[in-house]
């Protein structure tokens, strides 16, 4: 997210983020293997043939995304600077260095941790 707006609370635009991802990366022929969202960004863990040209396919959902958001979303327009949803940059990581079960388990739990500690914070 542009400036680590909390654009991604709402479930709706979650899913409809998820559902674009997917639509865009069939079209890339790309295997979604997990997506997860927290408050002010995602992970998504995927498969691809080696002559995936994924800065294209990271800026094409980085594209839509922002586009289809704002157009069905109106509400989300006054969460971010200057119209901009996603801001330019991105990390990637292959997964040479661990397994595919780590990366999953890891991705699974983006926003969890921040949540059980705000839970400990409002019980003591």
């Amino acid at each position: 997210m542009k400036y680590r707006r909390k654009a991604l609370t709402n479930p709706l635009v979650v899913d409809f983020l998820k559902t674009k991802i997917h639509n865009i990366s069939e079209t890339f022929d790309v295997e979604v293997l997990n997506i997860e969202c927290d408050e002010d960004y995602f992970h998504l863990l995927f498969s691809a043939k080696p002559s995936l040209d994924i800065p294209k396919y990271i800026n094409t959902i980085k594209t839509i995304t922002s586009r289809e958001i704002r157009k069905n979303f109106p509400e989300v327009k006054t969460m971010l600077w200057k119209d901009t949803f996603w801001s330019r940059s991105y990390f990637i990581a292959s997964t040479g260095q661990v397994t595919l079960d780590i990366l999953k388990q890891y991705v699974d739990n983006q926003g969890k941790y921040a949540s059980d500690e705000e839970d400990q914070d409002q019980s003591n």
